[in-house]
C-alpha cells in the first residue's frame, strides 16, 4: 500500500479532488503522497489485514507521531491530517461509510511566524536597481522589472504570475484577471508602474516572438520564446532580491513581495476584506496575520485619535 494506484479508495479519491473539486495539482499531489504515506502506515501498525472503517484516532495519532519523529513540520503535519479529514468525507458520501476518525484528532498547533516584508526604503532600493539594470540591459532585464512590478502592484503568487497569458491582462482598464488555488478567479487592479514596465516589456517580446516564431499566448516567456517555467520567475526575482545590501537579501523570496503588498496596503488603512479579495484568501484569519505587521498604521491610529499621545 504505498502508492494511490493500488488503494482504490485513494485512487478515487484523488481523480474526485482534480477533475470535480477543481483542487490545484499541487494540492492534488499532497494529498495523494498524505494519504499513501497513512495506508503505508496502517498496514506496519495493523500488522496485516486492516480496513478504513477499523481505523481509530490512536492510529491516527500513531501515525502523527511517527510524522514528527522524520521531522515534518507542525504545518505539513496538520495538512496531511486535513487531507485524510477529507478523504473520510468523500468516503462518508460515496462508500456510505459511517466512521470519520480523523474529525476529532487535534489539529498540531502551528508556530504562527510573521511574513516577511519589505520596508519602504528597500522597496525604493530594490525598484531602483532594477530600473537600472532594464535601462541598460536587454529583454531579460526589461521582462524581469515588469514581473518584479506585476508582484508588488497585484500581490499576485508565483503560481498564478508564471500562468498568465496574453488575454489575462487588460491595460486599458488596467486590471489583470488570475487563476488563484481552485482554479478560482479574480479581477485586481494593476497600478500605473506595473503597466508602464508591461508597455516596455511587450515591445521587446514582440520583437522576441517575431523572430523565433512562438505564438502569443504566454504572458511571460524566455529568450526562446517559450512559458516561464515558475522555477524560472523564481530565480529572476531571486537575483533581484538578492542585490539588496547586507544579509537582509538573503532572506528574501517571491512570496515577500506579496506580504510586502498587504502589508502597506494595510499600513496606508486599506479595509482587511479588500485585502483579503485581492490576495484570493478563501478565509479573513489568513489575511489577518497581516494585521500584526502594520505597527506604523496603528501608531498612526494612536496618535490621531488618544487625547494625550
Amino acid at each position: 500500500m504505498t502508492g494511490t494506484s493500488s488503494v482504490p479508495e485513494i485512487a478515487a479519491f484523488v481523480e474526485f479532488l482534480s477533475k470535480e473539486r477543481n483542487d490545484s495539482p499541487h494540492t492534488v499531489t499532497a494529498y495523494a503522497r498524505d494519504l499513501a504515506d497513512f495506508a503505508a502506515f496502517c498496514g506496519g501498525y495493523y500488522g496485516g489485514a486492516w480496513s478504513w472503517a477499523g481505523v481509530d484516532r490512536l492510529a491516527i495519532r500513531a501515525w502523527l507521531g511517527a510524522l514528527q519523529q522524520r521531522g515534518l513540520a507542525k504545518r505539513s503535519a496538520a495538512r496531511a491530517l486535513s487531507a485524510l479529514r477529507s478523504f473520510y468525507r468523500f468516503l462518508n458520501a460515496t462508500r456510505s461509510l459511517e466512521v470519520n476518525p480523523a474529525k476529532a484528532t487535534r489539529t498540531p498547533k502551528l508556530e504562527r511566524s510573521l511574513p516577511t516584508h519589505l520596508d519602504r526604503a528597500e522597496i525604493d532600493r530594490l525598484f531602483a536597481d532594477a530600473k537600472r539594470r532594464a535601462e541598460a540591459g536587454g529583454f531579460r532585464e526589461v521582462r524581469d522589472l515588469a514581473m518584479l512590478e506585476l508582484f508588488y502592484s497585484t500581490g499576485i503568487r508565483l503560481s498564478e504570475l508564471a500562468g498568465l497569458n496574453e488575454p489575462d491582462v487588460d491595460l486599458v482598464s488596467d486590471q489583470l484577471k488570475v487563476r488563484g488555488k481552485g482554479k478560482k478567479e479574480r479581477i485586481v487592479p494593476v497600478g500605473r508602474h506595473a503597466a508602464r514596465a508591461l508597455r516596455q516589456y511587450y515591445r521587446r517580446r514582440d520583437t522576441l516572438l517575431a523572430e523565433t516564431g512562438q505564438e502569443r499566448r504566454a504572458l511571460f516567456v524566455s529568450r526562446r520564446g517559450t512559458r516561464l517555467t515558475p522555477r524560472a520567475v523564481q530565480l529572476a526575482m531571486k537575483g533581484l532580491l538578492g542585490a539588496l545590501s547586507g544579509s537582509r537579501g538573503r532572506e528574501l523570496h517571491v512570496h515577500s513581495l506579496r506580504h510586502s503588498f498587504a502589508t502597506h496596503l494595510l499600513d496606508a488603512g486599506a479595509d482587511l476584506r479588500a485585502v483579503q479579495e485581492l490576495l484570493g484568501h478563501a478565509s479573513l484569519s489568513t489575511t489577518q496575520v497581516y494585521t500584526h505587521t502594520s505597527v506604523e498604521r496603528l501608531k498612526k491610529v494612536y496618535h490621531q485619535a488618544h487625547p494625550r499621545a
